[in-house]
């Protein structure tokens, strides 16, 4: 499975981000076996649920208030570009994915073909707020031409994440200009907008290879 080879990036000593989803759950059961094998490494979860899973393994786990960096994070993307812009917030943990990313050195990207798109867009733009003012923060997103819906947990209660926010998932269609979007989205959203993720990546690696997998790291990074 490809997620489980990417777990092959990480080395003795590392401190590694569990990432949050179906793809973070193998990777996240892979480390699992390899740490019980021997493999010293501390890790930092995005999510709850992640954070159980690692629990359950055995997977030492760190506080990232209590380290510098993070070695090297493995996560998923509900759709990727061909200039490497990535959506993600399917798994509801925009917000604590996005701080762990940016405390990585290299951000390992897991995808199938069935993720890899000519433009950004079928997949609807997550956007994690804060619950006050929510309504009017969706009206804002909405001038921007997209059509929204407050993410639901069932058909009574909105959906929270681990910080207690809520998500409005946004439909774009195409999106032309991911990082025009992600300018205006920041405009229209200010204060009351926790974190809407998408990233811009840069290649570290060679180009995907069979099986799709391959390595980022954040834009800007060193």
């Amino acid at each position: 499975m490809v997620a489980e080879a990417a777990v092959e990036f990480i080395e003795d000593g590392m401190i590694v981000g569990l990432g949050t989803g179906s793809t973070a759950y193998w990777a996240i059961q892979k480390i699992g076996v390899r740490t019980s094998e021997g493999l010293k490494i501390k890790a930092v979860a995005t999510s709850r649920a992640s954070e159980l899973l690692a629990r359950e393994l055995q997977i030492p786990l760190v506080d990232l208030s209590d380290i510098d960096h993070v070695d090297l994070t493995i996560d998923g993307a509900d759709e990727v570009d061909p200039g490497l812009n990535l959506i993600k917030g399917g798994g509801g943990a925009l917000l604590r994915e996005k701080i762990v990313a940016a405390a990585s050195r290299e951000l390992v990207i897991v995808v199938d073909e069935t993720k890899l798109v000519e433009k950004l867009g079928m997949f609807p733009l997550p956007v994690e707020v804060v619950p006050f003012g929510v309504e009017l923060t969706r009206r804002r997103i909405e001038e921007l031409g997209c059509k929204t819906r407050i993410r639901m947990r069932d058909k009574k209660d909105r959906y929270q994440t681990d910080n207690g926010n809520h998500i409005i998932d946004c439909e774009f269609g195409r999106i032309e200009e991911p990082g025009e979007l992600n300018q205006a989205l920041n405009k229209k959203s200010r204060a009351a907008a926790a974190e809407h993720l998408k990233e811009s990546l840069r290649r570290q690696a060679g180009p995907p290879g069979p099986h799709r997998r391959a390595r980022f790291s954040p834009a800007g990074a060193d």
